[in-house]
């Protein structure tokens, strides 16, 4: 599942706890759901940083340390 679809049941769950107030099951329900988000958008941000490669002005490459690990990961 793709974090774009976690967004609407994420979205509702919002509204309702503002609203009426949410039972324990919709709490559990809701911090997965976030969860599982928040490890979507980590999971993006580490693949562009693996794509990642840094030059500096005579075209050396001056990638951090960090980032070619990354990319070894990959």
């Amino acid at each position: 599942m793709n974090m774009i679809e976690f967004l609407p049941r994420i979205n509702e769950l919002a509204k309702k706890q503002r609203e009426e107030g949410l039972t324990n099951a919709e709490k559990v329900e809701q911090q997965v759901l976030r969860e599982d988000y928040l490890r979507a958008i980590r999971g993006q941000v580490l693949h562009t940083f693996s794509g990642m490669k840094v030059v500096d002005p005579l075209l050396n490459d001056v990638t951090p340390e960090k980032v070619r690990k990354l990319k070894i990961k990959d």
